[in-house]
């Protein structure tokens, strides 16, 4: 059911795109840095969509890159913590909860 919902939005699209294109055919100046030519219209917008959508990618997988990094060393970090256990850091644990439920009691009385 799902492949069929992207066929047949697919199928839509392509016809959106078709009737834009037919109506879209004039040609228009398009000016470059080192001059300037004449391209159709629908050319020109889907050049632009088309770059948009390159960088939009791009930077979405150049994040994704980042956050996997960033995951892959916390995962290092917790492993790295798992296995060595430092008793500093429980005893700090420790510490912090008792100086907190001391705290607790004393607003409580």
């Amino acid at each position: 059911m799902k492949g069929q919902t992207y066929i047949i939005l697919a199928v839509v699209f392509a016809v959106i795109i078709a009737i834009f294109a037919v109506i879209n055919v004039d040609a228009v100046e398009v000016n470059y840095l080192f001059g300037t030519g004449q391209a159709p219209l629908i050319l020109v917008i889907l050049f632009s969509v088309l770059m948009g959508a390159i960088m939009t990618a791009a930077f979405g997988v150049l994040r994704v890159i980042r956050l996997q990094k960033e995951l892959r060393v916390a995962k290092k970090e917790i492993n790295a913590l798992r296995a060595h256990k430092n008793p500093v850091v429980e005893a700090g644990i420790e510490e912090s909860e008792s100086t907190e439920i001391a705290e607790n009691d004393d607003t409580v009385k």
